[in-house]
C-alpha cells in the first residue's frame, strides 16, 4: 500500500454523536494522506482513486463485515460533483471494491443515498452544527439486502456518517459499519474488545 500497512483500526470521534455505528479508518489525516485527499477530491487526480480505495478497503476489513457487502459513499452535493468534473467518493468506494473482491471478500460500490436538499458548507462547524446541518438530509434512491458499510474519504465529527446510517436503516437496510480512508486528529482510537 502507498498509504502504509496496517490500517489505524476502529476510531471514534469525541464526543461521539448518537448513532454513529462502528467506524474504521484506514490511517490518520495528516500531511501527505490530506495533500493525496485533497489532490484526489478538489484537483481531480483520479489516479490516486486506486492507493485510497486500498487504503479504504483496509479500513473496511478491520470492520469484519463477511461478503458480499456493499459499500456506500457518502453522497455529495450535484452541484459540487459537477465542478469537481468525478464524483470522488463513490471513485473510492469501487477502488475498495475492487481491492475487498480479490483479496476474496465480494464488494460492490453503490450510490444508494442522494442529497434530499442543500446543506452548509461543512468546513468551520463545529459538531453540532454539522449534525444539525446534516439531519435529514439524505435519502435511499435504491435498496439493497445484505450488509452495508458506509464509506467517506474522510471523518471529523461522524455528522456525515451518522446521517447516512440514519437513511439507511430508516429504509430498511443492515449497516454493520462505517469506514473512511482517514480520520482526523479529533479522532481517538477505540479499545478493540479483547
Amino acid at each position: 500500500l502507498l498509504l502504509g500497512g496496517r490500517p489505524l483500526g476502529l476510531v471514534r470521534p469525541e464526543p461521539c454523536p448518537a448513532g454513529l455505528p462502528p467506524l474504521a479508518a484506514g490511517t490518520a489525516y495528516d500531511g501527505a494522506v490530506r495533500r493525496l485527499l485533497v489532490g484526489h477530491k478538489e484537483r481531480g487526480q483520479t489516479r490516486l482513486a486506486r492507493p485510497l480505495g486500498a487504503a479504504l478497503a483496509g479500513a473496511v476489513q478491520v470492520l469484519g463485515v463477511r461478503g458480499p457487502v456493499v459499500l456506500c459513499p457518502a453522497p455529495s452535493a450535484r452541484s459540487a460533483v459537477r465542478a469537481r468534473g468525478h464524483d470522488h467518493a463513490l471513485q473510492l468506494a469501487r477502488a475498495a471494491a475492487r481491492t475487498l473482491t480479490a483479496g476474496g471478500c465480494p464488494a460492490t460500490a453503490l450510490a444508494l443515498l442522494v442529497p434530499r436538499r442543500i446543506v452548509a458548507d461543512q468546513s468551520g462547524l463545529d459538531a453540532a452544527d454539522r449534525a444539525a446541518n446534516l439531519a435529514g438530509a439524505l435519502r435511499v434512491r435504491r435498496l439493497v439486502g445484505g450488509p452495508v458499510v458506509v464509506v467517506d474519504d474522510v471523518v471529523t465529527t461522524g455528522a456525515t456518517l451518522v446521517e447516512a446510517t440514519r437513511a439507511l436503516t430508516a429504509a430498511g437496510m443492515s449497516v454493520r459499519g462505517a469506514a473512511v480512508v482517514a480520520a482526523t486528529a479529533r479522532r481517538h482510537r477505540s479499545p478493540v474488545p479483547g
